[in-house]
């Protein structure tokens, strides 16, 4: 499918948000489902697939039995959520011996049972043809990255060629799979990439109990040794309360009257570059971080 096409960098196979998510895919149903939901821990929609049987409910890429993928990237990531359920996802790789190889991870491997009692399972079984792996999701969603060059070594000692085909069995909810030439890191990867948790939003009560606003950015806030006023300040002039506050000419002391009782604890980092901008409103010079309850 992609054997003549030039890969570099990302190729996405599955995306969630797409017009037709399941374009190249195949899926086979029994006693569950496959379709698009929202799902309310990142504010989106996202594939659900859903079964009693693991085996029978499945999505598997290509959509046709006899072609290949071809995909000679050697990362596969998979982003998807643990429902808490039985889960397990297989992907078929040629190597340089010209031999089809499977992995496959289950998270119903990871325990067993040994005198009555459970205990964790972390052994990778190699067979010639396939090799079985542990795997275990944390709470919500995960980010999966398989190395296959590198599994592809250990299990057989032989060169990682390509991917040949995909199959994810239920129970899960994807957002996407994609292969990548290399790890990205969080800073390196393309926005439509990656995961977006909703921002958090703050009331604060008192006279400002009509207005939520979000917080800004608490990566560039702080210093210790300042007062009250330096934190305030800043919040107003990081948010849209700034621009409210110089349209109606409120003063700073209305911030810091008995109106308005605590706020939560907040890092505040000033950066260097960004010290010039805060002289106004610092009283005292700049130590290190520190962990601050204002409250008032």
């Amino acid at each position: 499918m992609f054997k003549n096409t030039f890969q570099s960098g990302f190729l996405s196979i599955l995306y969630s948000l797409g017009s037709k998510p399941l374009q190249i895919w195949d899926k086979e149903v029994s006693n569950g489902h496959i379709k698009r939901l929202h799902d309310e821990d990142i504010q989106s929609n996202v594939l659900e697939i859903v079964g009693s049987n693991i085996q029978s409910t499945y999505i598997t890429c290509p959509a046709d039995p006899g072609a290949t993928l071809g995909i000679k990237l050697p990362f596969l990531v998979v982003i998807v959520k643990n429902v808490k359920k039985y889960f397990t996802f297989e992907i078929q790789v040629l190597d340089d011996k010209n031999v089809r190889r499977r992995f496959r991870a289950s998270n119903f491997q990871v325990y067993r049972c040994v005198d009555l009692k459970y205990l964790e399972k972390t052994v990778t079984r190699v067979k010639p043809y396939i090799c079985t792996m542990p795997l275990k999701l944390d709470e919500g969603w995960n980010q999966i990255q398989l190395n296959l060059a590198d599994f592809t070594r250990r299990a057989y000692g032989t060169n990682y060629v390509e991917t040949l085909r995909v199959q994810v069995h239920a129970n899960c909810r994807l957002r996407r799979i994609y292969f990548s030439d290399r790890l990205y890191s969080e800073e390196e990867l393309p926005p439509e990439f990656k995961l977006y948790l909703p921002v958090q939003q703050v009331r604060i009560p008192g006279a400002l109990s009509a207005a939520t606003f979000k917080l800004p950015s608490l990566s560039w806030w702080f210093a210790s040794h300042c007062s009250f006023d330096v934190l305030i300040a800043e919040i107003v002039r990081s948010s849209w309360l700034w621009s409210y506050c110089c349209s109606t000419r409120i003063s700073r002391s209305f911030f810091t009257t008995q109106s308005v009782y605590r706020i939560c604890f907040c890092f505040v980092t000033i950066r260097a570059e960004s010290y010039q901008n805060f002289r106004t409103y610092l009283p005292g010079g700049l130590t290190s971080k520190r962990l601050v309850w204002a409250s008032f």
